[in-house]
């Protein structure tokens, strides 16, 4: 009895061991199993050159540049025209409000240019480089519309407001 557990075993581990070759499937190396691949014919050298050639054109219609950043404006400044008043040949940025007066319910606002020069400005004069025009004289302020043209191009309105501030000195 211990001779037959003990050739049991031997055969046993021997099945463990060595594997049974005759009743597994054998398995083809990877190598065999990838065919290599089979090399395609080139493109002819004149497809080459018009595929270099070719360019593509963007139409944009009414939308904007994609390629335009959305969030640096670019200002150009305008250039000055020929024959304007003084008060055409400057931006609004540069003329400042010196005072305001009034006279039978119709109110002048003095300004000064930056050449030193002071002027009376009333209601629906045109001023600043843009061509705006006086809208409005209060106590305190000027009001001035101006046309600009946006970065597609179309006329918007752009108001500039003018303030009168008390207790500055010069």
């Amino acid at each position: 009895m211990k001779k037959i557990a003990c050739l049991f075993a031997v055969t046993f581990l021997f099945f463990i061991i060595g594997g049974c070759e005759k009743g597994q499937p054998t398995k083809k190396p990877m190598t065999e199993m990838v065919k290599p691949a089979t090399p395609k014919e080139a493109p002819k050298a004149e497809e080459t050159k018009k595929a270099d050639l070719e360019e593509y054109k963007y139409n944009a219609g009414k939308r904007r540049d994609p390629f335009l950043s959305l969030i640096e404006i670019t200002k150009v400044k305008p250039t000055k025209k020929k024959g304007a008043t003084p008060f055409e040949s400057y931006s609004l940025d540069e003329i400042k409000l010196l005072a305001i007066a009034s006279s039978n319910n119709k109110n002048y606002a003095l300004i000064r240019l930056p050449d030193g020069k002071t002027y009376t400005l009333t209601m629906g004069m045109t001023i600043g480089m843009q061509g705006g025009k006086v809208e409005r004289i209060s106590k305190e302020t000027v009001w001035i519309r101006e046309y600009i043209t946006d970065y597609r191009g179309e006329l918007k309105p752009r108001d500039t407001i003018l303030k009168l501030h008390k207790g500055e000195g010069e």
